[in-house]
């Protein structure tokens, strides 16, 4: 095991406790000044803050970020540095709903951002911007207050919810360095915090209960690395492993909430993109005349319900049933998607890095000469001199060399997630025969989806938020 935490450098910035809060205070510096920006900036967008930092370098960076190391975003959220605050005045002694502890209320806030979004081009408008990142705060405020052990962060974030889902592919991942220390600790530090002689509380455990010796994957985890300080033992550690590694494991809890969550968020990756290409608009248009309608939430609401929920449930359903055909099985469907759903997690992945790089890479500069123009003109301090606009254009990546980088991502998200797929048919089948029959449906669906997407990013693409488009 290669624990990074030992690594020269980093391993020491790592378990230092302090780097946690540092990385948060830098975000909600970041959060602050595009909250200022959208409500009294320049309201073009692609030279506010707001919307540059929002729509444009927060989801390229952050799909790089799970890539690369694994979800930095989350450990270092911004929207719960008010916890503190808020279990002071709300006392909080509430679970969660039993009934709603699952993904279903994050898959529903995930669709309905993504749907808000579109709605009211929430890209052009630094204002409604500020005002999403606000309401971020309150939500993660309020849940704070009223319920424990993180709810927010578990079963409602739509952000968190996505960087759970792809962080499958990270290659990195909490685990216990050695078991039988786990077996013969009583305390159980790790989840329950650390404590001194007297009782009082030392250094909190995870606050989404999760328990180092049983963690087999990503899922749920924020990389708080809470867990590492409160060991008393030392026996935690941020190992190295093979991206993707947990998708071929199928590591993940056996419920259909985390499985239908991976197929419906690849085919939202899909709607996301398609409603930034020309086709979108005739269509509105027919849907609109088919309607009798005027009105784009009913218009981008058909289109949402049916990409997004109808379309994906019908793949889902169908492949498993045509499967079981095939194969002469017997058993529900619902453990076929479940056995299924991990190609989804690399594919869909591989659909939302090809999006958002698109645009990250067709502006990555332009955060600069922004954030120059907040300091010299809403602050009156320039300390990162006057905007240089001209930054914008020369930090442009050529579109040829964009859309290697999005056709590489695809095909890559396709033959991991088809490896994936394979190999959970190969484990369920005797002979090789069999895992072709098993696996031959969910291939071919995959292949569909990904050529989809190919042919969704060779299409011209609105530069949202960015000063080119």
């Amino acid at each position: 095991m290669i624990n990074l935490l030992t690594a020269p450098g980093i391993g020491r910035l790592l378990r230092w406790k302090p780097t946690r809060t540092i990385w948060r205070w830098t975000l909600f510096t970041l959060a602050a000044i595009m909250i200022i920006d959208g409500f009294f900036g320049p309201p073009l967008a692609a030279k506010n803050v707001a919307t540059i930092a929002a729509w444009v370098h927060y989801r390229g960076l952050i799909v790089l970020a799970l890539l690369f190391f694994g979800n930095l975003f989350c450990a270092g959220c911004p929207f719960l540095l008010t916890r503190g605050l808020a279990r002071r005045l709300g006392r909080p002694a509430h679970r969660f709903p039993k009934p709603l502890r699952n993904k279903w209320t994050a898959m529903v806030a995930l669709l309905a951002m993504l749907f808000v979004y579109e709605w009211l081009d929430l890209w052009a408008s630094p204002w409604l911007t500020a005002w999403v990142i606000v309401a971020y705060f309150l939500a993660a405020f309020l849940f704070e207050a009223f319920f424990t052990h993180d709810a927010f962060c578990l079963y409602v974030c739509p952000l968190g919810s996505f960087n759970f889902l792809y962080s499958g592919v990270s290659p990195t991942q909490i685990a216990s360095k050695d078991l039988q220390t786990c077996r013969e600790c009583v305390g159980h530090e790790c989840v329950n915090g650390l404590h001194g002689a007297d009782g009082h509380l030392l250094q909190q455990g995870c606050q989404l209960e999760l328990y180092v010796p049983t963690i087999q994957g990503n899922l749920n985890c924020t990389l708080c690395l809470d867990c590492v300080r409160a060991c008393p033992y030392d026996n935690v550690a941020l190992a190295a492993r093979p991206p993707a590694d947990e998708l071929f494991r199928r590591a993940r809890p056996r419920r259909l909430d985390t499985a239908l969550l991976a197929i419906m968020a690849a085919f939202l990756g899909l709607v996301n993109a398609f409603a930034m290409t020309p086709p979108v608009y005739e269509l509105q248009q027919r849907l609109a005349a088919l309607l009798h309608t005027r009105s784009e939430f009913v218009v981008l609401g058909v289109i949402f319900v049916v990409g997004a929920i109808l379309s994906p449930l019908a793949a889902g359903y169908g492949a498993a049933w045509l499967s079981r055909k095939l194969t002469g099985g017997s058993g529900d469907l619902r453990s076929r998607i479940i056995r299924y759903a991990y190609g989804f997690v690399a594919l869909g992945f591989g659909i939302w890095t090809a999006h958002y790089l698109f645009h990250f890479l067709t502006g990555p500069l332009t955060i600069i000469p922004a954030l120059q123009g907040f300091f010299a003109y809403m602050v009156g301090v320039p300390i990162l001199g006057e905007p240089n606009w001209s930054l914008a254009a020369r930090g442009v990546i050529p579109l040829p060399v964009i859309r290697g980088v999005q056709m590489t991502a695809v095909l890559a998200g396709l033959l991991t997630g088809g490896g994936a797929a394979w190999r959970a048919a190969t484990e369920e089948a005797v002979t090789r025969q069999e895992a072709l029959r098993a696996a031959i449906v969910w291939l071919l669906l995959l292949l569909i989806i990904a050529l989809i997407a190919v042919y969704l990013f060779l299409l011209p693409m609105e530069m949202r938020g960015n000063i080119l488009g």
